[in-house]
């Protein structure tokens, strides 16, 4: 058998002096090659599992992009895939062929052998692939439509009566817990149940785009909206005005809370659920796709004692990620935060978090005001929505606290036009206003399928490009679509900045009542890079399409 180094050279992952090297480590540390290669970042997960399938005589599959056999994937339950991480993904001379993290488990093949009634070939693919395959694969779509079936409610009946009958029947349960279950898989951001004349429409916004999941007959809309209102505490027997609620459900031992949302429409209650993954909260700031200037623009602003900081734009564009982010970087022992939020997203260690309560009187204006005598060193306002509370913010920021909130505006330039229309002396917004962050949420090319090209110099101008002429052609990369991506060409998404620092010129702009336009114009002469631009140069980079970039920035 050859050794695990000899094969790393030959296929070219290592050089001699890296193989030394970690050859010295493993002596020292007493472990594995292998996992001192991987801890090294000498060496991927999947090519160390690459190199030990060569060396046992066995075939590598990267699952990420395998063309695997649907036919193949239903013959083993998804139960026993789990318990053995193991998937079926085709047939090779009459044989099942079997992708498994250890091809070595005797029994995970007698068992596939006895279920799928044929002769098994394992191949080695890595875990973290496996487990991504099978949640792809053994979807709940077959059992969600089962469930659908078997759920019989009256949807006509106005009575509340059976409610207790209706959200305790098992398909119902089942029916709800998978469809969280399945967008919590397929990294969706929001699920949107709606209610049609006819049926019921359930749709997931995944990488800030909706795809429509499934349609189901008309009778379970009653069933499913009265099990959602009961899960999240809200009032079951109110139908004619939105409501507002949170659950928490647990999936493969990890914790997300969703924020339900009720809307009433002509054919029922429409239900949107907010996916609240925490892991976002704990991002840092420099894992959020700040270009250098961007960022060091950004960060002369926080690192001040006092000051406001705004970050602008359309709701889901990840103000709040943003928000949360910086907090994670100025937030410390010796300083004091408090925020205010309507509702409270994650749940931050260390940072006293106000949720407001319109119906007790606690509104945004009113939080504010209390907390002021709180003693807070930073202060972090979940939106600045009307006069008053613009008006406390900015004096909060000109006595001596941090403020950062965020503002629907287009752009970081019309911030400061917008907090003057909303009543405040334009002297107090050029003093208080230190910076102001626009930003956009674009997706992510996908890694495994995206296509380098040559655009063609007319595609080029009409869209702007930034590019001379008299150089050659630039290449770029566009969407393809596998299954990886589910056809999309996209994976994930990165943001898009504008990030202006007010100077003098832009505070007297300001106090002259200058239009936003104006002040674009200076702001840019000072070297502030347009969300148009910070696109283009992630375009550049291959992080995205020139489409994508058109879609979410004008």
């Amino acid at each position: 058998m050859k050794q695990l180094g000899d094969i790393l050279l030959e296929g070219g992952h290592l050089t001699r002096n890296q193989l030394e090297s970690a050859v010295a480590e493993q002596k020292r540390l007493g472990r594995s090659l292998g996992r001192v290669l991987v801890d090294m970042k000498l060496l991927s997960e999947g090519q160390l599992v690459a190199a030990l399938a060569t060396q046992i005589g066995m075939k590598f599959v990267d699952l990420s992009d395998y063309p695997v056999d649907g036919s193949a994937v239903m013959r083993v339950p998804d139960p026993v895939c789990r318990r053995h991480t193991a998937l079926p993904i085709g047939y090779e001379d009459g044989k099942l062929v079997v992708a498994m993290a250890d091809p070595a488990n005797v029994f995970a093949v007698d068992d596939m052998r006895s279920v799928s009634g044929m002769d098994i070939k394992p191949v080695v693919a890595t875990k973290p692939d496996l487990l991504a395959a099978i949640n792809r694969y053994h979807r709940g779509d077959a059992e969600l439509d089962d469930l659908t079936s078997a759920i019989g409610v009256n949807d006509e009946a106005d009575d509340l009566s059976n409610v207790k009958e209706i959200v305790e029947d098992a398909p119902i349960v089942k029916f709800v817990n998978l469809l969280i279950t399945q967008a919590i898989q397929d990294r969706a951001s929001d699920i949107h149940i709606e209610p049609a004349e006819k049926d019921l429409r359930v749709r997931f916004r995944i990488d800030g785009v909706l795809h429509e999941v499934m349609r189901s007959p008309k009778t379970i809309t009653s069933g499913v909206t009265s099990r959602l209102k009961i899960m999240a505490d809200i009032n079951i027997a109110e139908r004619r005005i939105p409501q507002d609620g949170r659950l928490s459900v647990t999936t493969n031992g990890k914790k997300i809370d969703l924020r339900v949302a009720t809307l009433p429409t002509v054919w029922g209650e429409k239900i949107v659920m907010r996916i609240l993954d925490n892991s976002t909260a704990s991002l840092n700031l420099s894992d959020l796709g700040f270009g250098d200037e961007n960022y060091e623009v950004y960060s002369k602003s926080f690192v001040k004692p006092y000051g406001m900081i705004l970050v602008t734009g359309p709701t889901g564009s990840g103000k709040s990620t943003t928000l949360y982010a910086t907090l994670n970087i100025v937030s410390k022992p010796e300083v004091n935060v408090i925020t205010v939020e309507d509702p409270v997203e994650y749940r931050l260690p260390g940072i006293n978090q106000v949720q407001t309560n319109a119906k007790a009187g606690l509104t945004f204006a009113a939080a504010l005001r209390s907390i002021l005598r709180s003693d807070p060193d930073i202060v972090l306002l979940g939106e600045i929505r009307d006069q008053e509370t613009a008006h406390i913010a900015i004096e909060a920021a000109l006595t001596g606290h941090l403020v950062l909130s965020t503002l629907h505006t287009n752009d970081a330039p019309s911030a400061v036009v917008r907090l003057t229309e909303m009543g405040i002396e334009p002297f107090l917004v050029g003093s208080a206003l230190d910076c102001v962050l626009a930003q956009r949420l674009a997706r992510r090319l996908c890694p495994k399928c995206k296509e380098a090209y040559v655009p063609t110099r007319q595609f080029l101008e009409d869209s702007r490009f930034p590019w001379n002429p008299d150089e050659e052609l630039p290449t770029l990369y566009r969407p393809i679509g596998c299954s990886a991506c589910s056809k999309t060409g996209y994976k994930g998404r990165l943001a898009l900045h504008e990030v202006m620092a007010v100077s003098e010129e832009i505070e007297k702009l300001a106090v002259e009542h200058a239009s936003s336009l104006v002040i674009a114009k200076v702001a840019r002469e000072q070297g502030m890079i347009t969300l148009r631009d910070d696109g283009l140069t992630k375009v550049k980079a291959g992080h995205t399409s020139i489409e994508e970039i058109l879609r979410v920035v004008v």
